[in-house]
């Protein structure tokens, strides 16, 4: 497959509401769109960096500059998505930037070919169970509120953000307001340190699917260590970024759970490398977000359809974060999205949408 041309677009969706975590709020995705086309078929790619490197090192503007500098020029002149990696391999880093490349080409590989992305994956479902994930609140009962319509538009499975001061309490209120049959998660982004171990195991009175990164990204021996104090398991999240780490992580026993994020982990097929892994040596996963759009969250929905994917993933619906997806808007029905089957990631980008929230495009001819 010979690619004639690269479409770098700025899109600007704003979010429905802010969304707080521990390292910050977002009101609004700046998001990068990287559109590759080809003789036969053209395909898409989203990056999932964000504005300023505080979740990880990469932002958007660097993603920009490192694709058109660096991974472009290293791409042969003809290859298949399977290619991509082994030619982007020597460029150190930047994963998030390698994924929405090697996305975009393998999207129109397989729009080319006729393969669906799940197919191509290896999916064995044709709808995935979907969570959602609950920013942290000013207060406790904006909290309950916002639970409640969460679980009052089906979603099976809720994650709480918390952060030193924000953990044990709501945890606590959520669990009394809505029982113990409620799927029910935290995610710390690595906010905590091992000193922290003993307000950590508070949260095991209450039942929880898992703790996520709860501490640094780089520190897979402090995990293990906290793993061995806690009765809730420990599932990582920024620790992940290659089947290498997750490995490691296994061996030295950090964790018992992998959230596999593809932006991070450098695209879809070294995310289903990590799930593969993981489902040899009994490590369940599930598919987490980073507030993609309906282009992101079609590819999501795919790996998510893997059998190793067994516990509910932040695969939420569009309406979740936007008011206007770019794709027609992913629907929750019965707690579940369906996996699209068309060809590729099986979703169109709106042209009038596109053109409305687009900032800027850049054309970079092969």
């Amino acid at each position: 497959m010979k690619i004639t041309g690269v479409e770098l677009r700025r899109i600007a969706m704003p979010l429905v509401a802010p969304f707080r975590t521990s390292f910050g709020t977002e009101t609004s995705r700046d998001v990068l769109l990287v559109r590759v086309v080809t003789p036969e078929a053209e395909g898409w790619g989203e990056c999932v960096a964000m504005s300023d490197p505080l979740y990880s090192p990469e932002y958007v503007d660097g993603a920009a500059d490192v694709i058109r500098r660096f991974l472009l020029p290293a791409l042969p002149a003809n290859l298949d998505a399977n290619a991509v990696g082994r030619a982007l391999h020597p460029i150190k880093g930047h994963r998030m930037a390698k994924a929405a490349l090697e996305t975009a080409v393998l999207d129109a590989q397989l729009r080319a070919s006729g393969e669906s992305f799940a197919g191509f994956l290896g999916a064995s479902r044709t709808r995935v169970p979907c969570g959602v994930s609950v920013g942290i609140m000013d207060t406790i009962p904006g909290l309950l509120d916002a639970v409640a319509g969460y679980l009052d538009e089906g979603y099976v499975r809720i994650k709480l953000k918390i952060e030193p001061g924000w953990d044990v309490e709501p945890v606590r209120a959520v669990r009394e307001r809505f029982g113990d049959d409620v799927l029910l998660q935290v995610d710390a982004n690595a906010a905590y340190t091992l000193a922290d171990a003993p307000r950590l195991a508070k949260l095991d009175a209450f039942d929880l699917l898992l703790i996520e990164q709860p501490l640094a990204n780089d520190d897979l021996v402090q995990h293990a260590r906290l793993a061995r104090r806690l009765r809730t398991p420990i599932c990582l999240d920024e620790s992940i970024e290659s089947a290498e780490h997750a490995a490691a992580a296994i061996e030295l026993g950090s964790c018992s759970i992998v959230n596999i994020k593809p932006g991070r982990l450098g695209g879809y097929l070294e995310a289903r490398r990590v799930h593969d892994l993981c489902r040899a040596h009994g490590v369940a996963v599930w598919c987490g977000g980073m507030l993609e759009t309906g282009l992101g969250r079609a590819a999501n929905v795919a790996l998510a359809a893997l059998p190793g994917f067994t516990l509910p993933g932040d695969t939420s619906g569009s309406r979740r974060y936007f008011a206007t997806d770019v794709t027609e808007p992913f629907e929750l029905v019965d707690g579940h999205l369906e996996v699209p089957a068309g060809p590729g990631l099986g979703v169109e980008p709106l042209p009038e949408v596109l053109k409305e929230v687009t900032t800027s495009t850049e054309w970079i001819a092969r």
